[in-house]
């Protein structure tokens, strides 16, 4: 059997490494590993008996907290699903034992962030099923989540550009890059279907970019055409052969069609 105290003694070593600016990833990695093993000696996610004890409970939550924040951070995307989903069981199972987390809206707040930046939109509406109408509208994590969405279903994806600056913790940044780079393909696609050609110079407008290096990238991976003037031309990309209508067909086909219905009527 695990020690309680001695666990809780690992967890205020990690919190303490985790709040340091810059944090040490790779000794916050090796608490966290540690920690997952003497968790499962406590039932690290609780029973429906409801048996674990309650200091067992919020001590669990709180390490999967840091795991959360920690797999953001090192950009592990699998481990970060896993802790999630293990830690939306004590958010929305065990929220009236344990009661909520001060961290609480901002983990859900980055998950709907996750799932609106890999495109997984049903997804993205079910999680906010979970949640009250005064906080989808008012809580300061939840809120520009949605309007984020907003701005994707308008196309006003300028607003999704600045909104970077002004995201509600640091630890989102990462999934708005994603997300970025998720609109930035819309915005490439929407160029290759309008234009006939267009400047790179015009492009990095478009595309929020800094510089034509960086414009160079993003077509070299949409394989874009650059020619020597700095032009890239989509004419050969989009070009479509006309498809010949069979007017006399459809027209024999309507007076068919006349013919029956005087039948009938």
């Amino acid at each position: 059997m695990a020690n309680l105290s001695g666990i809780e003694t690992l967890y205020k070593e990690l919190k303490t490494e985790w709040s340091k600016k810059p944090q040490n990833l790779k000794k916050c990695g090796q608490l966290l590993d540690v920690l997952k093993v003497e968790l499962t000696k406590l039932a690290f996610l609780p029973t429906g008996d409801m048996k674990t004890s309650k200091n067992e409970m919020v001590l669990a939550r709180d390490v999967l907290e840091i795991a959360v924040e920690y797999s953001v951070a090192n950009k592990d995307i699998p481990a970060y699903e896993r802790y999630m989903s293990q830690l939306k069981c004590y958010y929305y199972d065990y929220k009236q034992k344990i009661g909520e987390s001060e961290n609480m809206y901002k983990l859900l707040g980055i998950n709907l962030l996750y799932l609106l930046s890999v495109n997984r939109v049903s997804e993205f509406h079910t999680e906010l099923e979970l949640l009250s109408a005064d906080t989808i509208q008012n809580n300061k994590y939840i809120r520009p989540i949605l309007a984020l969405e907003q701005y994707i279903m308008e196309g006003r994806y300028n607003k999704i550009f600045q909104a970077k600056s002004s995201a509600p913790s640091e630890i989102y940044n990462h999934f708005m890059d994603i997300l970025l780079n998720t609109v930035r393909d819309e915005i490439g696609a929407c160029i290759e279907k309008s234009y006939e050609k267009i400047s790179a110079k015009e492009a990095a407008k478009r595309l929020n970019l800094n510089s034509l290096e960086e414009v160079k990238t993003f077509g070299q991976k949409r394989n874009w055409n650059l020619g020597p003037d700095g032009i890239y031309n989509f004419v050969e990309k989009t070009a479509k052969p006309k498809e010949v209508l069979p007017s006399v067909e459809l027209a024999e086909q309507a007076i068919f069609y006349a013919r029956e219905l005087e039948m009938i009527v």
